[in-house]
């Protein structure tokens, strides 16, 4: 009756035992490209491997241009070939010990992620995790109920997509500085919180769960907005461009003679493209055997070899538009259309409650949102629509900057934005050459008969 349980600190210990044995390998290569460094990584293998390396090359704000991943049997093998942010070969000198360090032994998880509201108690802050229905000011009102409790706010961030939101927010004692950890101080937060989320319209599915585990953050905004099914939900608040649409591909095919099942994703390139498509696949419960990766011009290629971690392909039509689904909402989640707003200044308490209140007293709305703190000074950046989700005009943007302060408020080009005309033409050329570099890397793996 207890084998199950039991065979769990086994089966870690194993592992354990495997990699000491079989150390990861780590390599930084500068000199065998002239415009990308090469990462290369050979170690034992383990479920969430290649999630790991992608988080840490994510987390140090390094681009992957290209990327070769083989994980069939008990070994891991990728090439990863990475720039900076300006497109400069990687000089961060800490790279290879910082994967090595991902990949080492480590406590399995076995967390929920179905959970509308969480409050986890950590070593500097406390942890609230909201998902609930979009709607103009809810972000507003979400800070404002934080600041009538005492809270600050030294970090957040906030996804919107399919008129769903989530967001993960980092809190102290605005007096202590201290993590709130008074349960019933915590319960008053969550129940005030909980019915801002309900309002009128969402009282359904809106929940209250409390964690104690520690999740990287992008990957628990995805874990969120999966769990409340953002891919599925819509409705008239929602629309899609044809255009929009037609710019993102994701295809689901058979590999018969392998046992594998294809998946091929092709859109516009945009930073952490990766790591939000190889979350998605883990969360999803499959396993990424073989694919290759190119994002060397505007336009990015993904062809992942997988399966289930039951070991079987996916086998069914509904199962196969659901991981089309997935990933797609896994892209859209991070891609703003509004206007990026940059706020820099004195942190105190209550300003993003000032700040988010004056958006939305000038009928904006904000559908992303990045808030940080670096010593005394808050670096927050906002992605912001009209209320109907249409670009903001000028002059309302101006009256927003005059209120909050001119040099303290700036927009920003956007660095996730459309590609120029000139930049969209040569997309057909670099499918072409995506095709032939995919087809040879995984002739050699002899994965390629009858794979198309």
């Amino acid at each position: 009756m207890d084998f199950w349980t039991s065979s769990i600190p086994l089966d870690d210990e194993f592992q354990k035992l495997v990699i000491r044995m079989n150390p990861p390998k780590v390599t930084v290569d500068n000199s065998s490209s002239r415009t990308t460094t090469l990462i290369k990584v050979d170690s034992a293998n383990k479920r969430g491997s290649l999630l790991e390396v992608v988080q840490v090359l994510t987390d140090m704000n390094l681009i992957v241009r290209r990327a070769y991943i083989s994980s069939d049997g008990e070994w891991f093998m990728d090439v990863f070939h990475v720039t900076d942010q300006n497109g400069k070969k990687c000089l961060q000198e800490d790279v290879a010990d910082k994967i090595q360090q991902s990949l080492g032994p480590r406590v399995r998880s076995f967390r929920s992620v179905r959970r509308s509201v969480g409050v986890q108690a950590a070593a500097e802050h406390t942890t609230i995790e909201l998902t609930g229905r979009d709607r103009p000011g809810l972000l507003s009102e979400v800070f404002a109920i934080l600041t009538d409790l005492k809270c600050n706010v030294v970090a957040a961030e906030v996804w919107t997509h399919n008129s769903r939101m989530a967001s993960v927010v980092y809190i102290t004692d605005d007096t202590t500085g201290l993590p709130i950890d008074n349960h019933d101080r915590l319960a008053k937060i969550k129940h005030l919180l909980l019915y801002v989320l309900r309002g009128d319209i969402d009282k359904k599915n809106a929940n209250t769960a409390v964690s104690f585990c520690s999740t990287h953050k992008e990957r628990r905004l995805h874990q969120l907005m999966y769990a409340d099914r953002d891919y599925d939900i819509y409705d008239n608040d929602y629309s899609c461009s044809t255009s929009d649409r037609n710019k993102l591909n994701v295809t689901v095919d058979d590999c018969i003679d392998k046992g594998y099942t294809v998946v091929n994703l092709r859109c516009p390139d945009r930073p952490k493209l990766l790591f939000d498509t190889v979350c998605t696949l883990t969360d999803m419960q499959y396993v990424v055997y073989h694919g290759t990766v190119i994002a060397e011009g505007p336009e990015a290629y993904q062809e992942y070899y997988i399966r289930h971690v039951d070991g079987y392909p996916i086998s069914s039509e509904a199962e196969r538009q659901r991981v089309i689904h997935c990933l797609e909402a896994a892209v859209r989640r991070r891609t703003s259309e509004g206007i990026k707003l940059e706020l820099c200044g004195e942190d105190r308490v209550g300003l993003l409650s000032d700040v988010t209140r004056i958006f939305r007293e000038n009928g904006l709305s904000v559908c992303r949102a990045e808030v940080t703190t670096r010593g005394s000074q808050a670096v927050n950046v906002f992605y912001v629509t009209d209320v109907s989700g249409n670009p903001v005009k000028s002059e309302t943007i101006e009256a927003v900057r005059k209120e909050i302060g001119l040099t303290i408020l700036r927009v920003k080009d956007d660095d996730m934005g459309s590609k120029s005309p000139s930049q969209e033409r040569g997309k057909f050329s670099l499918r072409d050459m995506v095709r032939s570099r995919s087809e040879k890397f995984l002739y050699n793996l002899g994965l390629m008969k009858s794979c198309s």
